[in-house]
């Protein structure tokens, strides 16, 4: 699918507080095995997160990153036929089916797993609670070490809502 769109929005992230605009784009935003919607990748994370074997098929554009959990694609290229699998990338991609470990903080290494763990058995409640007890949040560089290239936040808030629910119904999980 192309679409054009009119982006005018600021984003501030835990990497600096950098505020980001855009203008009118036009772009294929569908992953070119799976055919759904990606999330737009700056060109730098795409450079940090491949294996030094395939960096160098980079290029200088910006990548998208394929959503689909089970497709195989983890970036892909708008403007060419570049594509980069789960084969090509430095660490696992959080959402994809087989990822092991399940990282939700890329910066400091922390799995969902730990998330979860301290949610359920050291009684975290908050974002608070999860950044002192298990050291998240705290190596800001997620530009290049998320996949998305901006802040875990988002993916530790589902964490630990997974964890809240897991103690809340025990016999569920």
């Amino acid at each position: 699918m192309k679409i054009k769109e009119e982006l005018n929005f600021e984003s501030r992230s835990c990497c600096g507080g950098k505020t980001e605009s855009a203008s009118m784009v036009e772009k294929n935003t569908l992953c070119p095995v799976c055919r759904e919607e990606g999330k737009l990748v700056k060109n730098i994370t795409v450079k940090h997160m491949v294996i030094d074997r395939v960096k160098e098929h980079v290029g200088d554009n910006d990548y998208y990153l394929c959503m689909n959990e089970a497709c195989s694609v983890v970036y892909y290229g708008q403007e060419s036929d570049n594509k980069f699998g789960k084969k090509d990338v430095k660490e696992p991609i959080w959402f994809k089916i087989d990822a092991n470990p399940k990282y939700s903080c890329y910066c400091s290494k922390v799995t969902e797993d730990q998330i979860i763990d301290a949610v359920v058995n050291k009684d975290a409640k908050n974002m608070k609670d999860i950044i002192v007890l298990t050291g998240a949040m705290k190596n800001g560089k997620c530009e290049t070490n998320n996949p998305l290239g901006k802040c875990c936040s988002p993916i530790i808030q589902e964490a630990i809502k997974k964890g809240l629910e897991i103690k809340e119904n025990p016999m569920q999980a």
